[in-house]
């Protein structure tokens, strides 16, 4: 039914048409007009909807329009020269001017009230990360932009005198989670400019956003009953009031002028006049050229998802950008044999006869499997019971069973002949590392497998078709991988490791450093055969005796019966298997134990193998050979790699997306065997693609979610609902806020839309010299040089060095001998420097004509400087306030960021008394149990030390003994959930600050889009020891609660970290370890007394 379902929707989708247009977005209104988002463009209309045009046309994407007081002039968010940036433009139209130039994202959010000023959210000056906005100021004559508020911000709207101003404090990480009720929901502020005292909009846990002030009302949206809604504060009588009952679908984007609202819902506008009735929805109907749309074509060579090779190498069949294309070795065309507008087509394989090749499809709108010729002719389908998503088809080697995995890891055969399928295993867990696929023994009678068992290590298991039953031949106390049988069909060969260990934690930080090295095996399948590794022995031959008369008529009977008995008469060999005592005929081949991760076998006895390289986004391919006993590495730096079904030739992708096809036996010859793809295009109709994306990301929630009943989302209503929207989506832009909104209706963390492929937009990069700047004395002085750490290579400086003798408060007066005027924005003459030899005039006073000339190279981004200086700011002050007895620690994230902060920073002041562990906008990653685990250790007794100092070692010897607080604030979410929920558990210390965002469920395993972009699922999440859903969606609330007082920050305060310290330092009275000295020396030498 539920594919029944789909494919019916799929036509509604198809034929739904509307005069009224949808996905309208970022609307804003002024005296007579409303301006609008669609199709990633800027369009304007009369108030009434009518009288429709676009003022911008650019193939990037324009955001956030906002008419000025006056309404003559409109600022927007653009993307032209590549950058996200602050444009105005005449509602007349004209060309678009822009006003910032800086290469982090500004995002318009309005206008000053006497409209000389736009107002813009960036994160350009912001620490430890640039995703957490702060709001400035640019003039339109387009000088320098200032600082308007330095507390974070990232939305907000003056009071119509323009002393006080209304403002939403976070960045939303997912601004479409339905129902959202963690930290990052905080109550709307109204600051006072002239005293910076603030004061609360009341909120019930809600999410509160898009302030807009209008005479003594502030208007705002908010999920308060369960729907955004419009809502009122009276500033007055303080009441909070709700304006719109909307249920089906949420309000967005809400701007107000002149006592008029206008919003987005249900991908239309509506207009409401407070107090004067309902809200009004717009009759917009808009019409363009939308070329981005337009049917086009596309080089494949970036979309290509899996590689099928012909038995003899002579072509490769590509799945890429949801076609299946063949393309030659050398000889031919290329040719699409799917050629599917609007079509996923997924996981090519070629049977071992040449005859065919399969792949999934759906084109129904639910994948089934694909048979076809080479030639994309006498195509026939194959349906699947229970229809979803479909991984590592393998043809068995007389070319008539499939093997393949599904979404829920079951391993499957089909006969291809009868369309019947046979359930092999399943994987026993959702494990990242996919393991299930199957691979066929050389007699198509035998399918070997590798299952998790119940200790999370992986066995190898073989499948008996004519028996029907599966036996494991590994014994579980190794991790076993990847089977591959050799082609005389007495091995099967796998990947064992010994050391896998800590592995089995694969989400834990604690499995970091512990790499997982690999043998290779070999399982002599039968009794009665030799090892491939038996002793071999030089002897000379010895000429055997003549035959009696006898021996010869007896040796003649035995030649005229032997024809079918040579192997040479019988390619096909016959596999004999004894199960028992398999364990005792495992041998492991001379192959040093590394970090294997893929092994298959070529013709009989030739073996080949990926190692990774550590730090290298490669793998190095190595030859096995059993006759020689000898392995050879062949190639570096490739991806993955596919042997033919004869065994002569493989195919490769190196990590420069280069095809290739060698011989086995013989050393890659790249100028000779590179098979060339980047010529070969495919057909893209965006229209058909969009709608096929859509099911596809509706499938993935269905599918892949993480618990079955979706949250209690009606899919069937959301697939319904929003497909009803597609055919309006005229921007890869519209696509990815469509998806984003149907995984917000999920009510999950995690759900994440990104990526796709967006029309190209030329990229002029902007660079940065690491340094805040400040207008005096009519020119641009240096505020602030961040130097960063000279001997870090990823933390480049470039005012600092050798050489380059540039200090704060000198005066940049020239860049590549152009010299600089302050009227004129500072960034916009460094367009084109970043990471580019730049020559600067710097000068100590404010004389042009006594600077000196350096050259630098500008960074594309000072996050990683910006950051820095913050971390060793907050170390200095944790040092200062605690008279040097406390540590500092920052958590970026539960990554390798943040494991590498931990070992570099708190064993380096293991000497302290206590610890401060800053996990503030902790991105997450791993479940920090290492760092968790070090910071709970209790000292269990000393060693000493019997020269200088004499300080004694303590057992453990690394950690800190005294207090431990842990700051946590709402830009801590994921891993950095988890991590308080464990120190708060285990009682390590004290949690200050605020709620954390509260999301505790993870993603992977969902595949990506056809054009390359993404749609997440959240794969597992977190229930607690008393079996409840725990975190996801709550946060985690602090022992002591402070936010971030604005006053205070202003004053260069951070009430956190500070409060943190005296938590600390007031523990510290009761709780210092001062370790214990050198007891007396002991007498142990005793004898009896004489």
């Amino acid at each position: 039914m539920k594919g029944l379902f789909a494919i019916l929707l799929l036509v509604c989708i198809s034929l739904t048409t509307t005069a009224q247009t949808r996905l309208l977005r970022n609307p804003s209104i002024s005296q007579n007009k409303i301006a609008f988002i669609y199709a990633g463009d800027v369009w304007i209309a009369d108030k009434n909807g009518s009288n429709v045009e676009r003022l911008t046309a650019f193939e990037g994407v324009e955001s956030e329009p906002h008419f000025s007081p006056d309404g003559q002039t409109i600022a927007f968010t653009g993307q032209y020269d590549g950058n996200t940036d602050v444009f105005i433009v005449p509602v007349t139209g004209g060309d678009p001017k822009r006003l910032t130039w800086h290469p982090s994202a500004d995002f318009v959010t309005g206008w000053t009230n006497d409209g000389q000023s736009v107002i813009f959210a960036s994160g350009r000056s912001q620490a430890p990360y640039a995703d957490s906005d702060q709001l400035w100021q640019v003039s339109t004559k387009g000088t320098t932009p200032t600082l308007f508020m330095k507390p974070r911000a990232v939305d907000g709207k003056f009071s119509p005198d323009g002393k006080q101003f209304v403002y939403e404090r976070n960045n939303r990480w997912e601004s479409e989670f339905r129902n959202y009720r963690g930290g990052q929901n905080t109550p709307l502020r109204i600051l006072n400019l002239q005293t910076f005292d603030e004061q609360k909009i009341p909120m019930e846990n809600s999410r509160d956003m898009n302030p807009v002030w209008m005479q003594n009302t502030i208007y705002f949206l908010s999920d308060r009953d369960l729907a955004m809604n419009v809502w009122s504060y009276n500033i007055d009588s303080k009441a909070v009031q709700q304006l719109t009952f909307f249920k089906e679908f949420d309000c967005k984007s809400m701007e107000g002028s002149n006592g008029e609202l206008i919003f987005e819902n249900g991908g239309y506008l509506y207009s409401l006049k407070p107090g004067s009735g309902e809200p009004v929805k717009l009759p917009i109907e808009v019409k363009g050229d939308f070329p981005w749309a337009r049917p086009h074509w596309v080089s494949i060579d970036k979309y290509i998802q899996s590689v099928a090779i012909s038995p003899h190498g002579k072509r490769l069949a590509l799945e890429a950008r949801g076609d299946i294309v063949t393309v030659p070795a050398k000889k031919g065309d290329p040719r699409n044999i799917s050629d599917s507008q609007g079509v996923a087509d997924r996981a090519v394989a070629w049977s071992p006869d040449g005859k065919s090749i399969s792949w999934f499809s759906d084109e129904g709108g639910e994948y089934q499997l694909v048979i076809s010729d080479q030639y994309g002719e006498n195509k026939r389908n194959i349906p699947i019971a229970n229809p979803t998503f479909y991984y590592q088809p393998s043809w068995s080697p007389d070319s008539k069973y499939l093997s393949f995995y599904n979404e829920n890891r079951t391993l499957w055969i089909v006969d291809v002949a009868t369309g019947v399928f046979t359930e092999v295993a399943n994987e026993g867990s959702a494990h990242p590392q996919h393991v299930i696929f199957g691979e066929w023994s050389p007699d198509s009678k035998w399918l070997a497998y590798t299952k998790r068992l119940s200790n999370e290590y992986s066995a190898i298991f073989i499948y008996s078709l004519d028996q029907k039953k599966s036996f494991q031949i590994t014994d579980g106390m190794s991790d076993c991988v990847m089977p591959a049988w050799d082609k005389g069909g007495k091995y099967v060969y796998f990947l064992g490791s010994i050391d896998y260990g800590m592995n089995v934690g694969w989400l834990d930080m604690s499995s970091y450093d512990h790499p997982v090295n690999r043998s290779i095996y070999a399982a002599v399948l039968s009794k009665d055969d030799e090892s491939p590794l038996a002793p071999e022995s030089d002897d000379e031959s010895v000429e055997k005796e003549k035959k009696t008369e006898p021996e010869k008529a007896d040796a003649k009977k035995k030649k005229s019966n032997s024809k079918e008995e040579k192997p040479e008469e019988s390619k096909v060999p016959t596999v004999k298997i004894d199960i028992e005592s398999i364990g005792r005929r495992i041998i492991a081949l001379p192959v040093p134990a590394r970090p294997y991760v893929q092994l298959e076998t070529a013709k009989e006895g030739i073996i080949l193998y990926t190692e990774v390289i550590p730090n290298e986004q490669s793998l190095t391919l190595h030859r096995f050979t059993i006759e020689k006993r000898k392995a050879e590495k062949i190639v570096d730096g490739i991806l993955a790699f596919v042997v033919a079904a004869e065994g002569e030739k493989y195919a490769y992708l190196t990590k420069s997306k280069q095809l290739l096809i060698s011989n086995v036996a013989d050393k890659p010859k790249p100028e000779e065997e590179t098979v060339s793809v980047a010529n070969v295009k495919v057909k893209i109709d965006p229209l058909l693609e969009w709608k096929q994306m859509f099911r596809e990301a509706w499938r993935y929630q269905r599918d892949y979610f993480y618990v079955d009943n979706v949250h209690g989302l009606d899919l069937d209503w959301a697939y319904k609902a929003y497909g009803a929207w597609v055919g309006d989506v005229k921007h890869r832009s519209d696509m990815n806020y469509l998806l984003d909104i149907l995984g917000g209706e999920t009510s999950i963390g995690h759900s994440f839309v990104g990526g796709g492929d967006y029309p190209d937009v030329d990229k002029v990069p902007v660079g940065l010299l690491g340094a805040d700047y400040k207008v005096e004395n009519g020119r641009y002085r240096i505020k602030k040089i961040y130097n960063g750490e000279s001997w870090n290579a990823t933390l480049s400086a470039p005012l600092s060095g050798p050489g380059i003798n540039v200090n704060a408060g000198d005066y940049l007066v020239a860049v590549n001998g152009e010299p600089i005027d302050v009227t004129r924005n500072i960034y916009s003459y460094f367009d084109q420097t970043a990471d580019t030899q730049t020559r600067i005039s710097v000068s100590a006073t404010p004389d042009p004509k006594s600077g000196k000339e350096f050259t630098v190279v500008p960074v594309k981004s000072e996050t990683q400087l910006r950051q820095h200086a913050w971390v060793e700011g907050n170390r200095r002050i944790v040092d200062s306030l605690s008279n040097g007895k406390l540590a500092y620690v920052w958590l970026p994230n539960t990554g390798g960021g943040g494991y590498a902060n931990f070992n570099r920073y708190y064993f380096a002041q293991k000497d302290k008394k206590g610890a401060v562990i800053d996990e503030r906008f902790n991105h997450g990653g791993s479940i920090a149990d290492y760092i968790v685990d070090l910071l709970a250790r209790d000292l269990l007794g000393y060693f000493n030390n019997p020269i200088g100092t004499r300080q004694p070692f303590t057992a453990p010897n690394a950690g800190i003994w005294g207090p431990k607080v842990m700051i946590i604030n709402e830009g801590a979410g994921s891993g950095g959930d988890m991590l308080p929920y464990m120190f708060k558990m285990r009682k390590v210390g004290t949690l200050v600050g605020t709620k954390t965002w509260g999301g505790l469920v993870g993603i992977w395993d969902v595949p990506g889009l056809v054009d390359g972009g993404y749609i997440t699922a959240p794969r597992g999440g977190f229930y607690n020891l008393q079996g409840e859903w725990d975190v996801e969606n709550k946060g985690i609330t602090p022992d002591v609660v402070v936010e971030q007082d604005p006053k205070l920050v202003r004053d260069g305060h951070d009430p956190q970290l500070e409060k943190a310290v005296e938590v600390a330092m007031e523990q510290l009275k009761t709780q210092e370890v001062k370790l214990l000295p050198q007891p007396k020396d002991p007498i142990r030498v005793l004898r009896p007394k004489q």
